[in-house]
């Protein structure tokens, strides 16, 4: 091997290894915590840019497989029947009841400059925010949330950026769910007197 050869291989990693953007450490402080009412458990709920509209009351849930996207936001994006890919996989709601899905719609959601492409299932029940974003989107993106935090870190461009969530929303949803599960079921007063 000529030492011309070895001093070109040795450059091409050098630079190879100076163009590589290390990944940031991802992690979360008591610093995290400010801004936020402790204690709580409060769900995560950001606002995200999806389909080009900034979306409120999205649920983070890191537990779920689905990206679900429900009537307020369909109507709010002036989706029509004709945008939705078939989807005919029932999906099983938080109260244990089966729903078919309307169909698919795969919409960018960005966070600041980074855009992820997301499958959301469309479904027509109720609920009191707007889109769930799921593992899928979480993994795409690098999203570490912290709900004890209420917020979401993800690595961009060598550096760490966040997502801060909103309690007041989680709160308002939370209400919202009750007070209609309240009103939607039948009285058991009588039933439970003596």
């Amino acid at each position: 091997m000529s030492v011309g050869r070895f001093s070109t291989e040795l450059d091409d990693r050098e630079s190879k290894r100076t163009r590589m953007i290390p990944t940031p450490l991802i992690g979360f402080s008591e610093e995290d915590k400010q801004g936020t009412l402790q204690p709580h458990d409060d769900a995560l709920f950001v606002t995200l840019r999806i389909g080009g509209y900034d979306v409120k009351m999205v649920l983070v849930d890191q537990g779920s497989a689905v990206k679900v996207m429900y009537p307020d936001l369909c109507k709010g994006l002036n989706l029509k029947p004709k945008d939705l890919s078939p989807y005919d996989s029932p999906l099983v709601s938080f109260e244990g009841k089966t729903i078919t899905p309307k169909g698919m719609i795969r919409l960018p959601v960005q966070t600041d400059s980074d855009v992820v492409e997301v499958n959301f299932i469309v479904v027509d029940a109720y609920s009191p925010y707007t889109a769930i974003v799921a593992r899928p989107w979480l993994h795409a993106l690098g999203v570490v949330p912290s709900t004890l935090h209420q917020k979401v870190k993800y690595p961009s461009g060598g550096q760490v950026k966040e997502i801060i969530g909103n309690q007041g929303m989680a709160r308002q949803c939370m209400v919202s769910a009750i007070s209609r599960r309240q009103n939607s079921e039948p009285s058991t007063s009588a039933e439970n007197s003596l």
